[in-house]
């Protein structure tokens, strides 16, 4: 019974493999290869994470990279459960990266690793751009950065003490 119950919540969870290194190690016999893996885990309804894991074999660094964004998920709060509240920007290192909401039937229009997070967190609308570095380990940690800092309208009117409707204003759409 419980081992069913803890199947079906890692089967909550959705994994992206976004990126693996190979690096080589020179001993006396030759070279040692490790691999480093770079995950993104999600749960497709607002929750989403990354891990780095390294090891000998890849699976075994995949493992542990899954476990490792299992660990620090965060959570986002999205718009319908499709799209951002807002633009936003992150920045890590000299990854920097400009997420923007879009209009229902946009789709994710962004580069690979930035895909996979947003794959990961279940939203299907957003314009995202990477400016800088091309790094994965940068490019997903500049879009965790950004995707921490989205607010959401009621959170912040309660905290102006305004209404939701102020807060929004006309809302352009389109």
């Amino acid at each position: 019974m419980r081992e069913r119950e803890r199947d079906e919540r890692e089967n909550e969870f959705v994994d992206r493999l976004v990126h693996i290194n190979r690096v080589a190690k020179v001993v006396k016999g030759g070279r040692r290869f490790g691999f480093a893996a770079l995950v993104v885990v999600g749960d497709q309804k607002g929750r989403v994470g990354f891990g780095h894991g390294k090891a000998r074999e890849v699976p075994e660094a995949i493992r542990k990279a899954t476990e490792a964004a299992k660990r620090g998920l965060i959570r986002v709060p999205l718009r319908e459960g499709r799209t951002l509240h807002h633009d936003i920007t992150g920045k890590h290192d000299a990854g920097k990266v400009v997420i923007r909401s879009a209009p229902p039937g946009t789709g994710i229009i962004a580069g690979g690793p930035m895909r996979a997070v947003f794959e990961a967190l279940g939203m299907q609308d957003v314009v995202a751009k990477s400016i800088g570095s091309s790094n994965p380990y940068n490019m997903v940690r500049a879009t965790f950065n950004a995707l921490s800092k989205a607010q959401n309208p009621r959170r912040v009117a309660a905290r102006r003490g305004k209404k939701v409707s102020e807060i929004l204003g006309s809302r352009r759409e389109g």
